[in-house]
């Protein structure tokens, strides 16, 4: 792709493969691999102010200025002192080199952070303390507990039996929960003897450096044998080592080489469609400026060939120059006079502008988390006003939407449910944060961070009730979670799944405590009781499946299957008995699905020794066989996970960031579309998409493309579109497009009746990127309103939005807080960084940051809204003020022979952009408003003319240049004939040139000040000091300019001695001013009324109500709880793949022998849950959660208290 580094580019077509030699720096040096060292920064000392004044001068305008100085130094052509260009050109270089060297220097802070970490790092047979950057690849280093990978390594050796060890990969899938990876038995040998390590010479041959995150082929040849290497033995750069005491590595890849670095975009420039937009403008005012230039020299030409020979008798041509050699100095001269039509003052204040919207989003304490303490930021200024232009949004979902956080929210057993809370009228109350937890100080093996607030279940379980034990009893034996229990009493859970930790943690609340497991037992505390349960079978997790079982031997010997999975699966299970309690079960699972929560159905079968003893055969047979193993496997498993007894289910809460359902309901208001790219697998991705209300039951339909190959896939898409638009087009050579720059053809949006969504899985989404399927994929995509792409990589998040940049003419918004975020964060126009729990790469990254995937509303719809229309409003208004400025020179050439002579005092041109008007232009671009933001949140519709361009385009633009040049020849023919055989008071011609340059300027001030009157919608304190402020500093330099005393002392540079005080007493000159300026914006005044009564837009609607509510603000609706009521339940909660099953009963996973410990309840212990999932309230932060439940509607439920039926 064109957007990731050319480094990565040309190594890989160098390096075929990579060869290394453990221990052996010279000879891995001849291949001259990358150092570990990483840069970002893109200046250095000696490189900063030739490569910065390079880039500046690629913009159009500052190369044009830099060609006017030049031209200015030419005494011939120039009527205009130097300085006018020189003094605003070296401001806009300077302020503009002082922010990006700011910038670049952040990144040098943050590079030399990184590089500058400590680790261990074997050399000379000593283990010594490197930086990151001088780790190189063939070292051997040493990395302990909680460190992060320093390279990506080949895991060597570990603490932990059989070479495990446990990393945490957030910053590279986003994923919390822990995965394992083990060492080969050849190298695990070498332990920590350091002698040993040192002689250990492995050559290691592998493929060169790339971006897949989900494979490594390799070998290892050591001592004559060769050992093949995969994903399961490396360690990447990024990860955290967890819950292992040291672990032993070999560098393969180091710094840029790394699959973290390889995966992050290159860095580009990003610059506002705004920006874009007046680069053709500027183009467009070039060809202007050289038209009018072109008329003004031919007019020359002419009248010297006509007229001007009557004057070379007092006046004669220097050096006998003809005719047409004045006209071309004449052509040079008017490029000078009339430069104003693109002032350079422009971009001082459109830097100002940005800086200033920027300041308002640092400042804004609406967008501030007090608990974390962390602000929003704006880390670039050039953005701002692209905040209110977008039109798609790519969101990550793992700690973007969701905290990382599950809680066990509610059950339902043996028909009763529990979890809700009553007030003594029995009527049920919305859990808060001041709701009374269940005390659980009868358990010292409690999670202290485990909230519950229902205590008639814990009354159950005190009252030995069966069925709540059995309950409890599955919940602390099915599962493949393992615990490590380094101090008597500390309990750490490492879970795969987030959704396995909080069940096991609520079942250890509730006094059933998984102590540990061994492969053929489990060891639990049953009410303060130790229990070991003999594990004779585990039927593990997959995504066909979607359920799991186990078979144990309890300590009384009775053989038991506990099954736990999606209420679909485990229903055509059941028993017939079952059926009644099914029915009451189902409506609390519709209860929990309304309120979004996660749910699981619980069941168990009693098995029969001797048939068990049969299958435990079969079941050995096929689980060694070498063909169709899986499938003979599946058979037996299906045989046996029959007639099972109902036993509940469970719901558990993948808590929401406070705001996201109401913010992602405010942004579809605004008529922006929402896509969430994810590595979670489908059903945790679609469960989310309904909790937040990104899907919703109200849809007409929800597709879901799992395609196994190409053909598939599009077939898929196709029958979506179908069902969509039956009348759609299948040749896409049909659809209505349009061709953008380079041949880039524009897919235009397709209207659909009714809503729909879209949910496409990694390896479909796959197939759907390829060249002759990425149309299809977007076309039917852009026809649903919200998007939802799982399993997907990196790699493939940038390239989604890469997709969507090309083909659609909209601006994108890409948001995530992990580093498997960053490409596509650097992708997209604009990037946000969720500054949260996956570390800070992502907010490195980002354009703006901030802690709330919530603040994104105020964001787009408060600042976005606010910068683009004042942006807008600016450009128009500094466009319309300059053209008539320079519109009036073009009138007065016809009446001067065409002599460049300038219309106004050369002093007014230079104050002009300078001082006269700018401040209340920036007065307007930073402070005006047409509602506040209560407004902008009540009414979201008011942001989608900003996605049209509604409020500056070429179509505005020319507008601007009419209305320009009707007051151009206002505030020139109407002065002129005003001056034109005048006399004053005293009867004295009042017609000379200096009067009527003095009349002309102030008309021209007036007029442009009305005009910014009628733009401007929130007058201010210091917006009408601006105003007023510039018009008396025009009067007070204008009197002391043109007095005697200035005169006096520069005869030269103040000619207009006496003009001001001689003019400005005349009544009919302050009528002349009046009338100009009226006439300059009765024709705005008149077509804004008419557009208003006609056709009103969304703002003047809301203004006007804002008018009729007399600047009351109504006091804001309280946000509803939004509710789904239906029938879809989640399908499985478990957000992993394949189970860690096989670990399990394999042995590998064994620990040191623990700790003694006691088995009754006695004795307060402190307990812990490790940091490695989303667990029970458990957040990676260690900081106590509180337990919000959403508010559900009360059924006429007829409770199960104990069913009798001993079929049961």
């Amino acid at each position: 792709m064109s957007f990731f580094g050319l480094d990565c580019v040309r190594k890989k077509e160098r390096e075929l493969e990579r060869r290394l030699r453990a221990n052996d720096r010279e000879y891995n040096l001849s291949f001259k691999y990358a150092t570990n060292a990483i840069k970002t920064s893109k200046y250095n000392f000696f490189t900063f102010l030739p490569l910065n004044l390079f880039e500046q001068f690629q913009r159009i305008a500052n190369a044009y200025f830099l060609f006017l100085l030049v031209l200015q130094a030419i005494p011939q052509i120039s009527s205009l002192s130097w300085f006018t260009t020189v003094v605003p050109l070296l401001l806009v270089l300077t302020v503009t080199a002082a922010k990006d060297a700011t910038d670049d220097i952040n990144r040098h802070r943050s590079d030399n952070q990184v590089n500058n970490r400590k680790v261990q790092v074997l050399i000379d047979r000593k283990l010594r303390s490197e930086k990151w950057m001088e780790v190189q690849v063939g070292d051997i280093i040493k990395l302990e507990n909680n460190q992060f990978v320093t390279a990506d390594l080949l895991l060597l050796s570990s603490s932990e039996p059989l070479n495990l060890v446990y990393i945490e990969t957030a910053e590279l899938d986003g994923e919390t929960n822990l995965k394992v990876r083990q060492a080969l038995p050849v190298t695990g040998d070498l332990g920590d003897d350091i002698e040993k390590l040192a002689d250990f010479n492995g050559e290691v041959r592998c493929e060169p450096p790339n971006n897949r995150l989900d494979r490594f082929t390799g070998t290892l040849t050591f001592a004559g044998q060769k050992y093949s290497l995969d994903n399961e033995k490396i360690l990447l750069r990024g990860c955290t080592l967890r819950n292992t005491e040291w672990c032993f590595g070999l560098v393969l890849f180091g710094g840029p080489e790394t699959k973290l670095m390889q995966n992050c975009g290159k860095t580009t420039f990003k610059r506002t469609s705004v920006d874009r937009l007046m680069n053709v403008l500027v183009l467009c005012i070039f060809g202007f400026l050289a038209f009018m230039c072109t008329i003004l020299a031919i007019g020359n030409c002419f009248w010297e060939l006509n007229e001007g020979s009557e004057f070379t008798v007092f006046l004669p041509r220097q050096d006998d120059n003809d005719a047409g050699f004045s006209a071309f100095l004449t052509f040079w001269s008017y490029v000078i006079i009339l430069n104003t039509v693109v002032p350079i003052s422009l971009y001082v204040s459109v830097e100002i502008i940005r800086l200033g919207n920027s300041f308002y989003i640092d400042w804004d304490r609406k967008m501030y988390h007090a608990r974390s303490d962390t602000p929003a930021e704006a880390r670039t200024t050039t953005l701002n006003e692209e905040l209110g232009q977008i039109k798609y949004i790519f969101s990550d979902k793992t700690g973007t939407l969701t905290q990382n956080i599950m809680t066990f929210n509610k059950c339902s057993i043996n028909g009763k449910l529990y979890g809700d809370v009553y007030d003594y009228t029995g009527q049920r109350v919305e859990i808060t944060e001041n709701t009374e937890t269940v005390d659980f100080s009868f358990n010292p093996l409690a999670d202290h961070r485990f909230a519950f607030h229902d205590h008639a279940l814990v009354e159950a379980v005190k009252l030995e009730n069966p069925e709540v034990h059995a309950f409890f009893r599955l919940l602390a034996l099915c599962h493949t979670v393992m615990a490590e229990e380094k101090k008597e009493g500390e309990l750490f859970y490492q879970a795969q799944s987030p959704d396995e930790g909080a069940l096991v943690t609520a079942a250890r609340n509730f006094g059933f405590v998984f102590r540990s497991r061994t492969p053929d037992s489990v060891s639990i505390m049953e009410m303060g009781q130790p229990h070991s349960y003999e594990l004779l079978a585990i039927l593990d997790f997959n995504n066909v499946r979607k359920r799991m079982s186990v078979i144990v031997r309890s300590p009384e010997g009775k053989l038991c299957l506990y099954c736990k999975g999606a209420d679909t699966i485990i229903y055509e299970r059941l028993h017939q008995s079952c059926s009644k309690l099914m029915d009451v079960t189902t409506e609390h699972l519709n209860e929990f699905a309304g309120e979004g929560l996660r749910t699981l159905v619980l069941a168990y079968k009693d098995l029969d020794e001797e048939y068990f003893s049969q299958w435990k055969q079969r079941h050995h047979e096929a689980s060694t066989a070498l063909d169709d193993r899986e499938d003979k496997l599946e058979q037996l498993y299906e045989e046996i996970e029959k007639d099972l007894l109902l036993l509940g289910a469970t719901a558990i809460e993948d808590k929401l960031q406070d705001g996201v359902p109401q913010t992602i309901e405010q942004l579809s208001k605004a008529d922006i579309k929402i896509w969430v790219l994810t590595g979670d697998k489908q059903e945790t991705a679609e469960n989310i998409g309904y909790s937040c209300n990104l899907l919703r039951e109200e849809m007409n339909e929800v597709f879901v493309i799992s395609g196994n190959s190409p053909e598939d896939v599009r077939q898929e898409l196709r029958n979506a579109r179908t069902s969509m638009k039956p009348d759609a087009l299948e040749d896409l050579a049909f659809l209505q497009e349009r061709t953008r720059g380079k041949g880039v053809k524009v897919v235009r949006d397709e209207v659909v009746n009714g809503e729909y969504g879209l949910v496409i899985n990694g390896h479909s989404l796959a197939y759907a990127l390829e060249c002759s399927m990425e149309l299809e994929f977007l076309r039917t995509a852009c026809m649903c309103k919200a998007v939802i792409c799982c399993r997907v990589t990196p790699l493939q998040k940038a390239q989604v939005v890469e997709l969507v940049k090309k083909y659609k003419q909209a601006v994108t918004l890409a948001i995530g807080d992990g580093a498997n975020d960053v490409s596509m964060i650097k992708v997209a126009h604009i990037g946000v960084g969720i500054s949260g729990q996956e570390g800070m790469q992502a907010v490195l990254s980002s354009d703006y940051s901030f802690a709330q995937f919530r603040f994104l509303e105020r964001l787009l719809l408060v600042h976005g809204r606010w910068s683009y229309l004042r942006m807008c409003k600016f450009l128009r208004y500094f466009f319309y003020k300059n053209f008539t400025f320079t519109f009036v020179h073009f009138w007065y050439a016809f009446f001067c022979g065409f002599s460049a002579q300038t219309v106004y005092d050369e002093w007014f041109i230079t104050l002009y952009n300078l001082v006269y008007t700018a401040l209340p232009v920036l007065g307007m671009s930073l402070f005006d408003q047409d509602v506040n933001d209560k407004w902008s949140f009540q009414h979201p519709q008011l942001y989608i003319p900003g996605q049209l361009n509604q409020y500056f385009s070429k179509r505005a633009f020319f507008k601007c240049a009419l209305h320009s040049g009707y007051s151009s020849l206002v505030l020139f023919f109407i002065p002129y004939a005003a001056m034109y055989d005048t006399v004053r008071d005293d009867g004295k011609d009042a017609a000379d040139y200096q009067s009527f340059a003095l009349l002309t300027q102030t008309c021209l001030l007036f007029a442009v000040s009305m005009q910014l009157g009628l733009e401007m919608s929130y007058w201010t304190a210091v917006n009408t000091f601006f105003v007023l402020g510039s018009l008396v500093m025009y009067f007070a330099v204008t009197f002391t300019m043109y007095s005697n005393g200035m005169f006096l002392m520069f005869p030269s540079a103040f000619p207009f001695i006496g003009t001001a005080r001689n003019s400005l007493n005349q009544p009919n000159v302050w009528l002349t001013i009046f009338l100009s300026s009226f006439l300059c914006v009765l024709p705005v005044v008149t077509y804004r009324f008419l557009l208003i009564q006609l056709y009103p837009t969304i703002n003047d609607k809301v203004m006007f109500k804002v008018r009729q509510a007399k600047a009351k603000i109504p006091p804001p609706s309280r946000p509803l709880r939004i509710r789904r009521t239906s029938t879809r339940r989640s399908g499985y909660a478990f957000s992993h793949a394949q189970g860690y099953g096989d670990l399990v009963t394999s042995g590998r996973f064994l620990r040191r022998p623990a700790v003694s410990r006691s088995s009754g309840f006695t004795g307060r212990t402190t307990t812990g849950f490790s940091p490695m999932g989303r667990s029970a309230g458990y957040s990676p932060t260690g900081r106590p959660q509180n337990v919000k439940v959403q508010d559900v509607v009360v059924t006429s439920l007829q409770m199960y208290r104990t069913i009798k039926d001993p079929a049961l």
